[in-house]
């Protein structure tokens, strides 16, 4: 590719983990009057699509016609930074390539956050897009084994990886190996400890890696909604259709996202598109916060141990608190600063 495409604007994507203040960010830049974020928060663009064995010319025709005008039509074209949050991303470094042609100066943002916290985190998400049925962590982390053959998973989940909670919460392993791909110089790491307990520190650290001076009218407030449903089969109804009614019953974001660029609801369609905002509106409830059942716990800790050493050295971060508790995961740099 001779040029970076649409070469007046810069790119950062937010690429994950889940569960891990990827929303928070996202409303920090949404608010930024030098940003203009994606008309869906999550495009999932660059894991949707493969352009293996496309030439250049047509990998920009379609990133041009399909993610810009589809995703970004609404910038006004003097912003600074056009941003989006795919946290599909990370778990797909080699499928960043096309973004590192089109755009060689992108910059990616990645959120981390102690699995014991994450996970089941996670699972509360699942069930409330409608990828996930079983209402019970425990149960649901006991399906890891029947999972990883392709087993016990609910039909209408868009994506299965994502119920294998322990591949998903490998946060060491994912990071290593897209620092490895894109470059450690182009991602910036952000720890959900840091988010919930300095705020504005944290944005300002983000704004100083995105080259973009903070705004001053910024509300700093940490995503933390703890949220379930009523009932089970609406929410799957509302959020994953079948196909003869996915149009209307999947909402105003599958719209945005899978119909042709430029094509607009028509009075009906909104109106349904309003009548599903309520109903899920109404489905969903506050999660009261419960531990962990404690054999979960203790599993979680012994899957999970090694991976955060690991992330503990591949981002040179203290980590001996997560898992309640690693003393191996306290970086060298850190020790000799003790």
């Amino acid at each position: 590719m001779d040029k970076p495409l649409d070469s007046q604007s810069h790119f950062a994507f937010i690429v994950g983990a889940p569960r891990c203040g990827t929303t928070t960010l996202a409303s920090f830049l949404q608010q930024h009057p030098d940003v203009c974020f994606s008309a869906v928060k999550e495009p999932h663009y660059f894991t949707q699509h493969d352009f293996a064995g496309q030439s250049d010319a047509e990998v920009r025709e379609h990133v041009s016609q399909e993610y810009l005008e589809r995703f970004f039509g609404q910038c006004p074209g003097t912003e600074r930074l056009r941003a989006e949050g795919s946290v599909t991303y990370l778990y797909a470094p080699d499928q960043m390539a096309p973004i590192l042609k089109l755009w060689p100066d992108a910059k990616f943002i990645i959120a981390l956050r102690d699995p014991l916290s994450m996970l089941p985190s996670l699972h509360a998400r699942l069930l409330v897009t409608g990828d996930e049925t079983i209402r019970d962590f425990r149960v649901a982390w006991s399906k890891l084994g029947e999972r990883a053959q392709g087993k016990s998973i609910p039909k209408q989940a868009i994506d299965p990886r994502w119920l294998r909670y322990d591949e998903a919460g490998m946060l060491g392993r994912n990071v290593e190996r897209f620092l490895a791909v894109v470059g450690r110089e182009r991602c910036h790491i952000v720890l959900f400890d840091d988010l919930s307990r300095d705020a504005e520190g944290t944005y300002r650290d983000l704004c100083a890696f995105l080259g973009i001076e903070p705004w001053a009218e910024t509300r700093f407030t940490v995503e933390r909604f703890n949220k379930t449903i009523r009932i089970g089969w609406l929410q799957r109804l509302m959020k994953r259709p079948p196909k003869a009614i996915r149009t209307a019953l999947a909402g105003e974001q599958f719209h945005k996202r899978e119909k042709k660029v430029g094509t607009k609801a028509s009075p009906m369609l909104a109106a349904i598109f309003r009548l599903r905002a309520r109903l899920l509106e109404w489905n969903k409830v506050p999660a009261p916060r419960k531990p962990i059942d404690p054999a979960v716990r203790e599993q979680i800790i012994e899957r999970m141990r090694d991976d955060v050493i690991l992330l503990s050295k591949v981002i040179d971060r203290d980590l001996s608190h997560w898992l309640g508790g690693v003393p191996e995961a306290r970086p060298q740099t850190e020790a000799l600063r003790a």
